[in-house]
């Protein structure tokens, strides 16, 4: 893939997270793609487990915001610095909704094979997050 078409499909993935499409953030991984996520318990492999995770998060977060900086492409690789906010509604992992509000910074790392993510490794502060939504607690010093 080109650079511009690079830019391009990241511009339509980012769409798509804004409207919370799975179908569509799903398609743009290729069928045996893989996602490494600390939200995915680890890797998703395969397009169909792909959008259980997606659609996993934005059940948890129905109100997900991802505010990303420009992709920094090189070759058939992208890295996407963002910020994910939102509200605990659904309930984080399996547990209870708590109603409170996250926001964690991320950095997504892709490779392009075909012109679909072949990979994806998610990157961010799960213990914040996890704080932040009380899943875990800590003791002052």
């Amino acid at each position: 893939m080109t650079r511009p078409e690079i830019s391009e499909l990241m511009t339509r993935v980012q769409d798509a997270w804004k409207r919370h499409d799975v179908a569509t953030l799903a398609d743009f991984h290729a069928e045996d793609g893989v996602v490494e996520s600390p939200f995915a318990g680890g890797v998703a492999r395969g397009r169909e487990a792909i959008g259980k995770v997606y659609q996993a998060f934005f059940h948890a977060f129905p109100d997900v915001t991802l505010e990303a900086d420009e992709p920094l492409i090189d070759g058939d690789r992208v890295v996407l610095i963002a910020r994910i906010s939102g509200t605990d509604r659904g309930g984080f992992l399996g547990m209870h909704p708590t109603g409170r509000t996250v926001s964690f910074p991320c950095i997504l790392l892709f490779d392009f094979e075909n012109g679909l993510i072949a990979r994806e490794r998610r990157i961010y502060d799960f213990t914040g997050l996890a704080l932040q939504v009380g899943a875990i607690k800590v003791k002052p010093v």
